[in-house]
């Protein structure tokens, strides 16, 4: 039996699976911000005409499912599997919106890594002919993950500075065995790295390593350098992270900085409530549907590395006064014209 591997943690694709569409809904701060005008549907309100904000979350999330099977061009009976997953306790988002559809369903929890696990998983299925259509999507909502994590959204505590903003958005892609699209030529799946960090409001210097450490993985395995790749996206490491992750690489003698962008950094205005930037699983996952997958479709861009990170912490945890455990998960993309 032949091995599609490279190195310690790369699966490659002979066949490369193909992302074939790709959707986004936010809310109303999201929609406001600087790629305000790219997202497929924006809110004006955090409720969506629902009454509670964990129900809108569901329902954001089932939104950008469906336009991803319009954009498609496929319903639900043509997708083999449903990958999806948020932030919530036991991913009630993604599990009450999967009962609305007759898919086979896989929930994911990465924390604010989903969106680039249910993309890794997703192309392992159809790389591997156990599918056709694999659906993937992924959400956060501020105010359901305040409430969660940290306090009563009504409270208004005072944020510190290394503290992040839950992204009140979710994103949806199709991966497909053949079509029109960007196309997945390898994906690294990460090791779960924890240097001690117990801050939960600093996400930042805890997922740092985990993106560090994945990027380094990913060019060792595939024999590449930064330059190699037109860009590389984080998700959700913020102004700390991003200077945190870069000092990490350079001790290894590699250096990103002229080619990494940060998903946390470019979804909102940075405002001082802002803190540090975005976070959440709808930040990548938003980001990546509404501005770089266009760019992949249009041969903007040629090859990317997606590289989402995920702080797989708990309330509970953080109360047990336990460090914060933290994974990355890459994902290299190429354009159709690359």
């Amino acid at each position: 039996m032949e091995f599609h591997r490279r190195g310690t943690s790369t699966c490659i694709f002979p066949e490369m699976p193909v992302v074939v569409a790709a959707a986004s809904v936010v809310g109303p701060r999201e929609g406001e911000g600087p790629l305000g005008r790219l997202f497929d549907m924006v809110y004006n309100d955090t409720l969506f005409q629902e009454t509670s904000w964990e129900k809108a979350e569901t329902r954001m999330l089932r939104q950008a499912l469906d336009l991803a099977l319009a954009k498609a061009g496929i319903d639900q009976t043509q997708v083999d599997f449903l990958l999806a997953g948020d932030l919530l306790n036991q991913i009630i988002s993604s599990s009450y919106m999967a009962r609305e559809y007759d898919i086979p369903y896989v929930g994911l929890y990465g924390a604010c890594a989903t969106m680039a696990e249910g993309l890794a998983l997703g192309s392992l299925l159809v790389g591997g002919r156990f599918a056709r259509y694999v659906a993937v999507a992924s959400s956060s909502h501020h105010d359901t993950a305040e409430r969660q994590y940290r306090y009563p959204t009504e409270f208004g505590y005072q944020r510190v500075p290394t503290s992040q903003w839950t992204a009140t958005a979710a994103g949806a892609v199709i991966i497909a065995a053949k079509g029109a699209g960007p196309r997945v030529e390898a994906v690294t799946v990460g090791r779960v790295q924890d240097y001690g960090v117990i801050d939960p409001n600093d996400m930042g210097s805890a997922m740092a390593p985990a993106f560090a450490d994945t990027v380094w993985r990913h060019l060792q395995d595939m024999s590449r350098k930064p330059d190699d790749y037109d860009l590389i996206l984080s998700g959700d490491l913020g102004k700390i992270g991003v200077g945190i992750s870069h000092r990490l690489l350079l001790q290894k003698g590699i250096d990103i900085e002229s080619r990494h962008q940060d998903s946390g950094l470019l979804l909102y205005e940075m405002k001082p409530e802002i803190g540090a930037g975005a976070s959440g699983c709808g930040c990548i996952a938003s980001v990546f549907t509404a501005k770089f997958w266009p760019d992949l479709m249009a041969g903007k861009i040629k090859r990317m590395l997606l590289v989402a990170t995920g702080a797989l912490h708990s309330p509970t945890s953080c109360q047990q006064g336990e460090s914060i455990p933290s994974i990355a998960h890459a994902v290299a993309l190429v354009s159709e014209t690359a």
